[in-house]
């Protein structure tokens, strides 16, 4: 076995694992950096191979606000370029296809475009009440936690147009569905990713942008920097605080001694380790109540953008229960060459379609692409990659674990407690952008900075703007914050009414009195 007597960050799947040890080397310490796989980049994976020059299977898109991803992005010369949304997004409904610019499709019928708008401003209106550090400190967190997603759906919408398409909101941002989820967590969710309109958008929102060559380049750098320190393929099966130092041990029967450890996986993958002592009661069972979301991503390439020729971007909305894919971006690669639709298989359909062949899922998702953009190109792909997230052994799932209702207000405070001497870490327990790969970095950073300050260690903490990547605020309209829901309107309408219907029988009783005199 190998003894280190040295800090070692336990870094078992996870994206971005080296934020923590990146830190912790600038700051003068030593760590030692432990990955279950034989790649780095966890949940961000890019393939590189003659039909796709590269290609991102994993994490990808980027935007304004998500300040610490930019700036590592920055100090490793890695670019980014904005996904492409020049031409026309298009929503497909009810089997028919309708252009669209801006984050949200418009709604013509005037109850259904009162009721879009009352979901989203009421869903951000309650997203201002949780607190980003601490959601179960909400004036309202004991009840909307003991609710799902879809039975606050019920209660906002009154439209069926409304519920179809909240349902899809819950499915493109948490790879879940509604019935799954309690409605504080996802609240809280939207809420810490800057609301509705920045969470769901590409231009000023987070998918804005990608990185020029993959993300993966960015932990590939940080990797090269570490050098030794990074330990590719030891599984850690084993965290023993009872001893001076902290032992860990790996699958390849390797051991290692530190003074910290930083645990940077998915809460549920906590339970392939053996800790000695146990894990407080409320962390226990909190690893046992937090699953993690159900996602394929889809990237289907074509010989040229016949879709750009046809006046759409490549972004599609596709509200059809049939169809594989729920949401599309264009992926090609920002020199025009390479042109490709990326599409998510989200949720419900991922479970329902991983039991078909890869060819099987491709030729369903031309299909849906060529109803949608109204052409026959859409059948006749030259490449196809796809990545099932759900059977990877050291992710469980993509893009993040989700909260069923119950769990945020009675486990919620103990999901970035130190133990001991175990720290945790992991884009779960991120409070700005949680789920993604700024979500990662801050969390990485953030348990860094708990063994600094244990350590005596102290460091500059706050995150400046990205002055390249700079965020806008999104305006509403005057209509868009003073319209009513549609339960407003039904409720003047019935006062309404009956005032207008007193009015009568006083003037019928008036008539009738001046009748009989």
């Amino acid at each position: 076995s190998t003894e280190l007597e040295t800090p070692t960050i336990q870094k078992v799947p996870h994206i971005f694992y080296s934020f923590a040890a990146k830190l912790l080397v600038e700051s003068g310490l030593n760590p030692v950096l432990l990955e279950a796989r034989n790649r780095v980049g966890g949940r961000t994976y890019t393939v590189q191979n003659k039909e796709t020059k590269w290609v991102d299977l994993g994490g990808a898109y980027i935007g304004p606000t998500q300040n610490r991803i930019l700036r590592i992005a920055k100090q490793y010369g890695v670019k980014t370029y904005k996904v492409n949304e020049d031409e026309s997004l298009v929503h497909y409904v009810k089997g028919k296809s309708y252009p669209f610019k801006g984050p949200f499709p418009p709604m013509w019928n005037p109850l259904a475009y009162l009721d879009y708008n009352n979901l989203w401003r009421t869903m951000d209106k309650m997203g201002m009440e949780i607190p980003k550090e601490a959601p179960w400190r909400a004036p309202h967190a004991e009840e909307w936690d003991k609710i799902t997603m879809q039975q606050l759906i019920d209660q906002i919408c009154w439209t069926r147009s409304a519920r179809r398409f909240a349902t899809l909101f819950v499915n493109v941002n948490v790879t879940s569905e509604p019935h799954e989820v309690s409605a504080l967590w996802f609240l809280w969710y939207v809420k810490q990713c800057g609301g509705t309109m920045r969470i769901f958008s590409t231009t000023n929102g987070g998918q804005e942008r990608k990185f020029a060559g993959g993300a993966n380049q960015i932990s590939q750098a940080m990797a090269r920097e570490l050098g030794d320190r990074v330990k590719l393929g030891r599984a850690v099966y084993s965290i023993d605080q009872t001893g001076d130092l902290v032992e860990v041990r790996t699958v390849n029967e390797e051991i290692y001694k530190a003074k910290y450890v930083i645990l940077a996986i998915p809460p549920s993958l906590n339970l392939k380790i053996h800790f000695n002592p146990e894990l407080p009661p409320l962390r226990n069972q909190l690893i046992h109540r937090v699953p993690m979301g159900s996602v394929i991503k889809c990237m289907v390439y074509y010989k040229e953008n016949f879709w750009r020729k046809k006046g759409y971007c490549g972004s599609m909305v596709i509200e059809e229960e049939e169809a594989p894919i729920g949401l599309t971006l264009d992926d090609t690669k920002p020199d025009g060459s390479v042109p490709a639709i990326m599409g998510f298989i989200l949720a419900r359909k991922s479970r329902k379609l991983a039991s078909l062949t890869k060819e099987e899922r491709k030729r369903r998702i031309c299909e849906i692409y060529a109803r949608v953009l109204g052409t026959e190109e859409a059948l006749n792909p030259v490449h196809y990659e796809e990545k099932n997230w759900c059977e990877e052994e050291y992710s469980g799932g993509c893009y993040t674990a989700y909260f069923p209702p119950g769990i945020m207000t009675q486990y919620g405070r103990v999901l970035r407690e130190p133990v001991g001497r175990l720290y945790f870490a992991g884009t779960e327990t991120a409070t700005e952008w949680s789920g993604y790969m700024e979500g990662a970095v801050q969390a990485g950073e953030r348990a860094s900075r708990e063994v600094l300050l244990r350590s005596k260690i102290q460091i500059w903490q706050s995150e400046p703007e990205s002055l390249d990547v700079p965020a806008r605020p999104f305006v509403t309209t005057f209509w868009e914050r003073n319209l009513p829901s549609v339960g407003g309107v039904f409720k003047f309408m019935g006062v309404s009414s009956f005032l207008a219907l007193t009015g009568f029988m006083c003037l019928v009783v008036r008539r009738s009195e001046v009748y009989q005199s």
